[in-house]
């Protein structure tokens, strides 16, 4: 009976370039960039890896939607390559198919690698949709946004729970915030400047109550992991970082259907983690899990994943972010290196990149954001709408 792959696949090395308005690197370049620190880190060559998993989502650099530039950018010596996406899970998605070729006994050592390269689109935010999911998407969903999506979600959690506008928008700033001064302690994250709850609050307004500092940018960046069977991992570096659970659930669009679903919450989201956390063993996640990076792509995403990872009970998300719960010295750090929000947005990247900072915080290598003892890290990936959604959810610890 098939039980997952809990301790069967280790992470032995991980690279990540800094995230930011690259403009002096191409795709290629930010791949060679976050390869190498993997590879150095890992303490193999490229001989080693038996094959490999592109993630790139909107990269006009790869050419139709082949994995022929990861090969390219890497010189890999003919090795099997597999491209994949999945919006902005993709960087996930890639971990993922590298770890199941390893658990299958398919292979002993494998890469997964994601990059992003969108400052060079010309978009202020995520390129034009429809050019990736085709023309559907639009005459579907003609008026949608991301921010108009997640807005509605905001005024129907406060709702929901007899939280004022007033008292709402202030929790959400608080969850910025917090991930802006995280950020700041990040020499690799594309914003690190801390901000204040007045700068918060008289900010623009893109999607009421969804301000500019709710919402998190686009940046350019690539990271890589190489894994390998973790009975082999200590031949490689003392301190492997074992994958506990990898779960992916993808909504079938049911939320919209029918009137079981109030918009507070994302169903596939508490699905996946339940399912990760039976993958990993975990009984208490509030009490287990030592950090989590979570996908913060607004201030209202990160809020309500904390309740639909089972560490906030419903509605009292609010509470545990004014009493610093998920700060950087609370009980569970949430976005220790600034999250989307101020690390940065690369879509290929970002599930690795959030794997990234579980790594070496367990590890005990962040440096001046390091946490205190950390056992298990979560990280949560998130592609589309509040309705209509892609999740992943990895655990992974020493």
């Amino acid at each position: 009976m098939a039980d997952g792959i809990k301790d069967k696949v280790a992470i032995i090395g991980m690279g990540c370039t800094k995230f930011g308005e690259r403009w002096e690197m191409g795709s290629e370049d930010l791949m060679v960039e976050a390869f190498q620190e993997a590879i150095e880190d890992a303490g193999i060559e490229k001989k080693d890896i038996q094959a490999a998993w592109f993630g790139s989502c909107f990269d006009d650099v790869n050419v139709g939607k082949a994995a022929t530039p990861l090969s390219l950018a890497l010189k890999l010596p003919f090795l099997p390559v597999t491209r994949v996406e999945n919006f902005c899970a993709t960087g996930s998605e890639a971990l993922r198919g590298a770890a199941y070729a390893v658990a299958s006994g398919a292979y002993d050592i494998c890469l997964a690698l994601g990059v992003e390269k969108l400052k060079d689109t010309g978009y202020g935010g995520l390129p034009e949709m429809s050019s990736a999911m085709g023309t559907k998407n639009r005459l579907i969903f003609p008026g949608i946004t991301a921010p108009g999506g997640f807005a509605m979600m905001a005024t129907r959690y406060f709702a929901k729970y007899g939280i004022s506008p007033e008292e709402g928008k202030k929790i959400l700033a608080k969850v910025s915030i917090k991930s802006h001064k995280n950020g700041v302690k990040n020499p690799k994250a594309h914003l690190r400047r801390e901000i204040t709850e007045e700068q918060v609050l008289k900010a623009p307004m893109i999607a009421w109550p969804l301000g500019l500092f709710d919402c998190c940018g686009v940046s350019d960046g690539s990271a890589a992991a190489i894994v390998c069977r973790a009975d082999m991992a200590k031949n490689f570096r003392p301190d492997p970082v074992r994958i506990k659970a990898m779960q992916i659930a993808i909504s079938s669009g049911e939320e919209m259907m029918y009137t079981d679903w109030d918009g507070t919450y994302v169903e596939t989201a508490t699905r996946c983690a339940a399912r990760a956390y039976k993958e990993a063993g975990i009984k208490n996640p509030r009490e287990e899990v030592s950090m989590m990076e979570v996908h913060d792509c607004f201030s209202i995403t990160e809020l309500v994943t904390y309740e639909d990872l089972q560490i906030s009970p419903r509605g009292k998300a609010g509470d545990d972010v004014r009493d610093g719960f998920f700060d950087l010295d609370g009980k569970i750090p949430c976005q220790p290196d600034g999250g989307l929000k101020c690390f940065g947005h690369p879509i290929g990247a970002t599930g690795l990149r959030m794997m990234y900072e579980v790594y070496k915080q367990l590890q005990g290598k962040a440096g001046e954001r390091q946490i205190k003892d950390p056992k298990i890290g979560l990280t949560h990936n998130m592609g589309g709408f509040p309705a209509m959604n892609l999740i992943s959810v990895s655990i992974a610890g020493l």
